[in-house]
Formats: C-alpha cells, structure tokens, sequence
C-alpha cells in the first residue's frame, strides 16, 4: 500500500456514493485522468485488486469493476497471475503535416467553407433569444403537467420488452407494427376515421410531416393557397418546396371558399393548406358549410387539401368537429396530426392520414430520411394507448387549460378592457388578441422584454388591417398569467405614450 502508484491513486482519487453515477465508473474515469495527464506512466502495475479495494474502502466487487471498465476501454492490461499494467492507447490517425505557412492554423476548424454550396432564405431560423423570465409563445403546452417519473417507468419498461429486439433487427415489415394498430385504432375512436395501418404513417413531428407530403406533392412554381396571416412554418416549408403561396382571406367562418372559385379555379392549383379545427393563427374554426363546399371545389378542379389538426385534443368546450379527412369520400385530403401532446415533448409524434398509394410513397421517402425511426417510443405509446393512459392524461390536463382560459380572459377584461378584443375560443392553448387602436407591436416587445417579459416576433401579426398577437397560455399557470398580463400593460402604456 506504500507504493508510490498507491500513494498518487490515493491522493487523486475522490468519489460520492450517493451521485446517480457508479463509484466504479466515477474511479475509473478518474484514473483515465491521471493516466493522461502523465501521473501513471505507460507500464506501472496497479495494486491488486485486494489491496486497491483496502485503499478506497469499497468492496472488493467494486474494484474488479473498475479495472474491468478500465480494460474494455483499452487504459490498462489485466494479464493473469501477473497482476494489471498501465497502456497509453495509441492514437488511431496521424495528423496530415501543414506547410510551414500555414503551421499556426492547421489544426484549428476553419469557421468558412472553402467551397460554394446553396443557402437557404426560406428556412432561416425564426429562433430569439432572451434573458426575460416571462415569455408568450404561440400555444404551447406546459411540461411542468407531465408526469416525469412515471415517463421514466414506462420507457424503461418498454426498454425491457423481448420483442424490441427483433423489430430493430426484422429486414421487412410483413405485419403492421402493435404502434401503427393501436394509432388506428385509437384515431377510429375519437376523430371519425376508418383507417387501417396501410393509411398512416407516422414521424417525428408534423413539421416533419408537412415537409415530406411537400416534397412529394409540390413542384416548382406550384400554385399553394394558404389562409390570411396563415402559419409561418408551414409557408417556409412550401416556399423551400418552390411553391407559389396564394393568400385567402379569413372570417368568422374560417377559410373563404368562395374567394378561392372567384379568383383561383381559372389557374392550377396544387393544393389548399388549412387548419380546419382552429385556424393558425386566429383560432377560427372553418364551418361545416365551407368543409363540404371545399371538398366539392377540391374534386372538380382536382387539388389536394392538406388538414393540420395541430391541437384537435384540446377541446374544452362541446364536442370537437371532426376533421374533414373524416368524411373525405374521393381521395382528396392529406390530414396532418399529432400525438402525446399531454406527454413530454421527447414522445410526443406527429403523423399522416391518406390514401394508401400516397402513403406506400411516404414511406419509402420516409426510409431516406429515419429508416431507425424510434421503435422504445413507439412501444411506450402503443401500450399507453391500448391502457388508456394516453386518454386519462389528455382529459386531466384538459381541465387545468380550461381554468387557465378562464383567467387569461378575466385578466384581460380587469387590465386590457376596451384596449383588445378576442372571442373566447372552445379549445387550443392560445387566444387571438386585437388591438383595437393600432400601436407598434414591434415596440410592445421591446418595451415588454425590459420588463423581464419576452414577446417572440412568430407570435406578433402587423399589416394595414391588422394587429394582433396569437397569445399562447397554456405554459402559464393562473398566478404567471396575471404577472404576465400586467406587465403587458404596463409595456402598452409605456407605448402609447412614447
């Protein structure tokens, strides 16, 4: 124990057995550390593992676990009856020599690509950042409802599952998979469809979605109709495609079909994106009139309708329209939706509905860009949906975003009466606020942002006829809401007055 390698592993050797990670792993990286740093030369021997577990005060078990991690990561050799020796691993490439001119930058990343490549205008990223403690997003929902622990449970037994094995190993998928089934199944109950798995495809998000069926449905210069003001992300998208966008205006009753038979149906077009449920940004639900006169224009002049049902579970309030893709009898709409919103983000998963010929397309476009997919998430989710955890969730989160609703509009009515106006909404996690007088929006953030209230520019909607904000409330519980309201205020009082 007096050796002078025992004394440098005693001296520089520190551990907490109560930290998440294993003692033996906390000793082994900080032998790895010694070893490169040049405290234990290629060669030393190490004490055995009696004697090292004596040093450290664990259990012998402990020790022969470290010198194990140590070993498959090539740190030291464990030879029989001999005892275990220090390696230094060597290094696997060699570095490409520089001239001398340019010794002192060689081995730094260049910043600037040495070579012309495309840049993209339309996928710049509408990404701020900011310090404030407050912010407003465009309808989010609040993380702090899910419930991380049980999350935890349910992904590591999904983990434990025999057959996960084999789906990540099968070379084809004769049968549709227990998550495709159970989505089926569980779209049939609560949105009106008839589908079997060879209608659905699911991906990572319904940003995700919109871009494939673009990739597949549009080409250049492609005429796309969007509604008035519309969502931001799906016009990049469409733009990134080479779509032509074409606005139509919004009312009461959602998207005007008859402006699009006056002024569209003479020219071709690719096809119409709507959020019939509740309108992007206003919250306007497309009324049952319009659906059946759109899917008619639809089948006449044979255009495609994108349906983004982008928060259909968050109804508060009667019961839900069914999507139009629900009584879509001649082919014509592709329906966007999202799954797991009540979960944490990471399992949350977006999804298409249509023909069966579009989605044996989808999928192989689909192989190209996530082959792997993510076969834990989706295991976790067909078992949560088959238990009726996925319902219990949606209907218990259901009513803590009604009585937030309930505030925003009892907040807005004591600080901002006769300054906005809005229609309370039957659903959703944001509200579409008017200013009656039009102000600077631009100007709002800014004074709103000094007063540790942050205002992104995705959620701000200014033009001749217009200025609103989309007021995302569903990450704000009842006390955050009135804070939020109030420094809104007084952010508005300070423009009006500037």
């Amino acid at each position: 124990m007096n050796s002078p390698v025992s004394q440098i592993l005693k001296q520089l050797i520190t551990f907490d057995k109560f930290m998440a990670k294993p003692v033996y792993v906390q000793v082994a990286q900080q032998i790895v550390n010694a070893i490169q740093r040049g405290y234990l030369e290629k060669g030393s021997k190490l004490p055995g593992t009696r004697v090292f577990s004596q040093l450290l005060n664990v259990h012998r078990n402990t020790a022969v676990a470290i010198y194990d991690e140590l070993a498959s990561q090539g740190w030291v050799d464990i030879i029989a009856n001999k005892g275990t020796f220090v390696l230094v691993p060597e290094a696997s490439t060699a570095k490409i020599k520089a001239t001398t001119d340019y010794l002192q930058i060689a081995y730094a990343y260049p910043k600037v690509a040495g070579f012309p490549f495309q840049k993209s205008f339309h996928l710049a990223s509408t990404t701020q950042e900011t310090t404030a403690n407050y912010f407003i997003n465009d309808g989010k929902p609040d993380l702090r409802l899910h419930p991380v622990h049980q999350f935890s449970r349910w992904y590591s037994a999904a983990m434990k599952r025999k057959p996960l094995i084999k789906k990540w190993n099968r070379t084809s998928a004769l049968t549709p998979s227990a998550f495709s089934t159970q989505l089926c199944n569980y779209l049939n109950a609560t949105r009106g469809f008839h589908i079997n798995p060879n209608h659905l495809i699911n991906t990572r998000s319904t940003e995700m979605s919109l871009y494939m069926v673009s990739q597949l449905l549009v080409k250049q210069n492609d005429l796309v109709l969007v509604g008035q003001l519309s969502n931001y992300a799906a016009n990049m998208i469409f733009q990134e495609a080479g779509a032509t966008i074409r606005t139509i205006p919004v009312d009461k009753d959602g998207l005007d079909v008859d402006y699009i038979k006056t002024h569209f149906v003479k020219k071709r077009i690719r096809c119409v994106y709507i959020c019939a449920h509740r309108d992007y940004p206003t919250t306007v639900t497309l009324s049952a009139t319009r659906r059946l006169q759109l899917l008619e224009l639809a089948k006449t002049y044979g255009f495609a309708i994108i349906e983004d049902d982008y928060d259909y579970d968050f109804q508060f309030e009667g019961s839900a329209m069914l999507p139009m893709a629900s009584a879509d009898a001649d082919g014509m709409v592709i329906y966007l939706g999202k799954l797991g919103q009540s979960l944490f983000p990471s399992f949350h998963t977006g999804f298409v509905v249509a023909h069966e010929n579009f989605i044996s397309e989808a999928k192989n476009y689909l192989q190209l860009l996530d082959q792997q997919g993510d076969l834990i998430q989706e295991q976790m989710l067909a078992e949560l949906i088959s238990e009726g955890e996925i319902y219990r969730l949606k209907k218990k989160n259901i009513v803590t975003y009604k009585q937030r609703l309930d505030s925003l509009c009892l907040y807005l009515n004591t600080y901002f009466e006769g300054i906005v106006t809005w229609e309370k909404p039957l659903g959703g996690l944001a509200l579409w606020l008017r200013f009656i007088d039009n102000i600077s929006l631009v100007k709002l953030a800014e004074e709103a942002e000094k007063l540790d209230l942050f205002l992104p520019k995705t959620i701000l909607y200014q033009d001749k006829t217009t200025c609103a904000i989309r007021f995302g409330f569903g990450h704000l519980n009842e006390d955050e809401l009135e804070i939020v309201i109030k420094k809104l205020k007084t952010a508005y009082d300070t423009v009006i007055n500037l």
